[in-house]
């Protein structure tokens, strides 16, 4: 496998990028990132220092990754989407000097296995997106979401749940059932669980 940078993209010589990852045309990828294998970061899209993505990850054009982001195995980031890193933004301090690196605490937004970010939404830092979950585009997440959740709107709300494969699951009986594979989950303290045959 083989790395491929565009020639007109701006990769740190201090981030580490994994064997078979792609990155196109004017895509930012700061000190310190670790890029995990088989990724692939699109045009204009900006990884902030430090940020760990891990393996077989897509962040989609123009996508905006601030540190300290951290997105597991498997997570899509769409077009336009933010994962912010600054609970209470401000330029300057109360006494209207410009602000500095030193003058706030950069907070991160935690994307778990396999989940999805659509284009253009928001998550607002600190917040935890879990594994195998969909945010719908254009949403604005401000709080926890929990695994195989599908949450939509402004601020976020969940309307369901989603399967590995990323379709909503349907209701039967008890259960919730993938409509691509048959795959069967019940409901579990705040999230599902795949029911697993004896």
């Amino acid at each position: 496998m083989t790395i491929r940078i565009a020639p007109s993209a701006d990769v740190s010589d201090d981030a580490s990028i994994g064997e078979g990852s792609q990155i196109w045309h004017l895509a930012q990828v700061r000190e310190g990132v670790r890029l995990g294998e088989s990724c692939v970061v699109g045009r204009g899209a900006y990884i902030g220092t430090g940020v760990q993505v891990g393996r077989h990850c897509k962040i989609q054009n123009y996508a905006l990754v601030y540190e300290p982001a951290t997105l597991a195995d498997g997570v899509f980031i769409g077009p336009a989407a933010v994962l912010t890193n600054d609970t209470y933004p401000r330029a300057i301090n109360p006494d209207g000097s410009l602000k500095s690196a030193d003058d706030w605490h950069a907070v991160g937004v935690t994307i778990e296995k396999g989940a999805s970010i659509g284009a253009r939404a928001v998550c607002v830092a600190p917040v935890t997106v879990g594994a195998w979950a969909t945010v719908a585009a254009g949403a604005v997440v401000t709080r926890d979401v929990p695994p195989h959740a599908i949450v939509v709107g402004v601020p976020a709300r969940q309307v369901g749940w989603v399967g590995y494969a990323g379709q909503p699951l349907e209701r039967q009986g008890d259960h919730w059932v993938c409509p691509v594979n048959g795959t069967r989950f019940e409901e579990h303290e705040n999230s599902i669980r795949e029911v697993v045959a004896p």
